[in-house]
């Protein structure tokens, strides 16, 4: 049988073991609009997507996953609660490895509730580690919803706090920010320059880029004051480096955090929450004891993961991406609801890669 219908197959086989859990099969078009879609998919997918101008519909772009259109069509068609699997071949470019492919299968569930996220989340990940059958794999986990509430949590300027958010998938730059916001990096003489001179816009030089001289005021508006904000104190900065520090199995995980809480009350119901999942998980026959979870883990993902994150890889492979990822993605139905939201979690598998390690292809 040829590689292609091997895959597919083994899809059609998971895709399979979705639906017998409740899951309503859909599609998703191959062609998907470019314009409003790739922001929400975050740096990374967007200087990876296929993009192409369509005199008609714009910007278009071939699919780079199916969780993102899986949920503009729920927000705009779907009932609640609501279960969905879908299969079918995902694009990125691969530009920094060309040994890497651009085109590859997905097999997927995800699943609309909000009447119990840590069930969901619980429901999701066990049932995506039974359909990858008896391989061994290991299975790690994090929740990028503790990152977000400490930072949301931060005694400084809701500047700061936003640019922290922004960049907490881009750890060097979010690194980076918070040295800065903290007084531990100094400012460069360029800004301090910048910053004290008294009209900046009277250089005497032809304007370059695109920005208006408006808006290049507006941002040393913005720049002045943030130099007049008190820094963010060594105690907060200290808290945040504990929590990316957080790396135990699940149950001394949730103790370390459950520390931290008592001087960051911030993250006391995100913290919660990791607590209902443990037991949801437990519920489910998944072992948690024998489960990592890593504070910092999900942060070079999906720009769209909120909450829970996993994903499940080869050991003795680190050339191999993960085998299943997946995550919570609350924030997105509400970008894509249009007033609306509710609490959404899932996973992907890569049927190509279950087959490879399997010895199959």
């Amino acid at each position: 049988m040829p590689k292609k219908a091997k895959i597919r197959a083994r899809g059609a086989e998971i895709r399979a073991i979705f639906e017998a859990a409740g899951a309503n099969p859909v599609e998703a078009s191959l062609l998907q609009p470019a314009e409003v879609l790739l922001d929400l998919y975050g740096e990374d997918i967007r200087g990876r997507a296929y993009v192409t101008s369509d005199a008609l519909r714009g910007e278009q772009m071939l699919r780079p996953d199916f969780t993102v259109p899986v949920v503009q069509m729920h927000m705009e068609h779907g009932a609640e609660p609501a279960r969905y699997t879908y299969a079918g071949e995902v694009f990125r470019r691969q530009e920094d490895d060309p040994t890497k492919p651009n085109e590859y299968a997905q097999v997927g569930y995800e699943v609309f509730d909000r009447e119990n996220p840590g069930a969901a989340d619980a429901e999701v990940f066990a049932l995506i580690q039974r359909a990858l059958g008896t391989l061994e794999l290991r299975a790690a986990t994090g929740d990028m919803g503790i990152l977000k509430a400490a930072v949301a949590g931060l005694d400084t300027t809701d500047r700061r706090k936003n640019a922290l958010m922004r960049h907490i998938w881009r750890p060097r730059r979010f690194r980076a920010l918070l040295d800065r916001f903290s007084g531990r990096s100094p400012v460069p003489a360029s800004r301090a320059a910048l910053l004290t001179n008294p009209n900046p816009m009277a250089h005497g030089k032809p304007q370059i880029g695109l920005r208006s001289q408006a808006e290049i005021s507006e941002r040393i508006e913005a720049l002045r004051e943030d130099a007049k904000a008190p820094p963010i104190s060594d105690g907060q900065v200290a808290l945040i480096e504990a929590i990316l520090s957080v790396r135990e199995k699940l149950p001394f995980a949730l103790e370390r955090l459950r520390d931290i809480a008592v001087d960051m009350p911030a993250i006391t119901e995100a913290v919660y929450c990791l607590k209902d999942r443990i037991e949801a998980l437990k519920e489910q026959g998944v072992d948690v004891d024998a489960l990592e979870f890593e504070a910092s883990y999900g942060r070079t993902s999906m720009e769209y993961y909120d909450g829970f994150v996993f994903g499940l890889y080869a050991e003795g492979r680190p050339d191999l991406p993960p085998v299943a990822t997946g995550g919570r993605y609350d924030a997105l139905t509400r970008v894509l609801g249009q007033g609306r939201e509710i609490p959404a979690v899932g996973g992907v598998i890569r049927p190509g890669l279950l087959l490879e390690l399997e010895g199959a292809l």
